[in-house]
């Protein structure tokens, strides 16, 4: 059943004309009616059914704007690189220790970065961290000898762009309160990765159906692609 909140919300806006979404952004932020800062979130499908197989697509975008979240992250990394990591402002940082808490099932972050030496040991937690999408990867930029850079990005305000079996993707372009410029440079951040993961992929038509904006707890509307995605 609906919450008398929600029902104060526009109807049927999936039958609406798309949008481009500086136009949409007002209409979202109008439709945050909660008492917390709501996140605004894209739904995009994509064409991942191709003659030659599947397109999958994951990687990550750094996001001019920022997420508004903060992000615990931990490290894994030789004891000589430990303090570089701290410095850039991991959350933890640990070696043989801290991969045996994990294996433990001691998880209380939400990134994990390693170096190459490492990921050797920590590739035989698979069954521990990659149902939990915590595997550090080398084409995330998580597993580098550069701690810093990807603590940092980690840190400053970072998004994973993953599709599911279906060709869905989620990801959020920030919060309500962040200003509309914010969310847009954020938002053409995401539509540019797409655009380079569309030209590195052997590609037929568009890569997106379909895409929709909406808030955590609001309504969606169609969005307005330009033509080259």
């Amino acid at each position: 059943m609906s919450s008398k909140r929600f029902k104060k919300l526009p109807e049927n806006t999936s039958s609406f004309t798309a949008e481009v979404i500086e136009k949409l952004l007002p209409h979202i932020k109008k439709n945050c009616t909660t008492k917390f800062d709501e996140s605004v979130d894209l739904s995009i499908q994509i064409n991942n059914k191709q003659k030659k197989g599947e397109v999958n697509i994951r990687t990550v975008v750094n996001l001019p704007g920022g997420t508004g979240k903060k992000v615990k992250v931990a490290v894994v990394c030789e004891d000589a690189k430990a303090s570089d990591a701290k410095a850039a402002g991991a959350d933890i940082v640990g070696s043989d220790d801290f991969i045996e808490k994990i294996k433990g099932g001691e998880m209380n972050f939400e990134k994990l970065i390693c170096t190459p030496g490492m990921m050797i040991k920590l590739s035989k937690l698979g069954k521990v961290l990659g149902p939990k999408g915590l595997m550090p990867n080398p084409k995330l930029g998580s597993v580098t000898e550069n701690l810093k850079q990807a603590v940092t990005d980690a840190k400053s305000g970072q998004a994973e762009i993953r599709n599911d079996k279906d060709g869905n993707i989620g990801v959020s372009i920030g919060k309500k309160s962040f200003s509309d410029d914010k969310l847009l440079k954020n938002y053409n951040a995401i539509i540019e990765t797409l655009e380079k993961e569309k030209s590195n992929n052997t590609f037929k038509g568009d890569l997106i159906k379909s895409a929709f904006i909406t808030s955590t707890m609001g309504v969606s509307y169609k969005l307005k692609l330009g033509k080259n995605i």
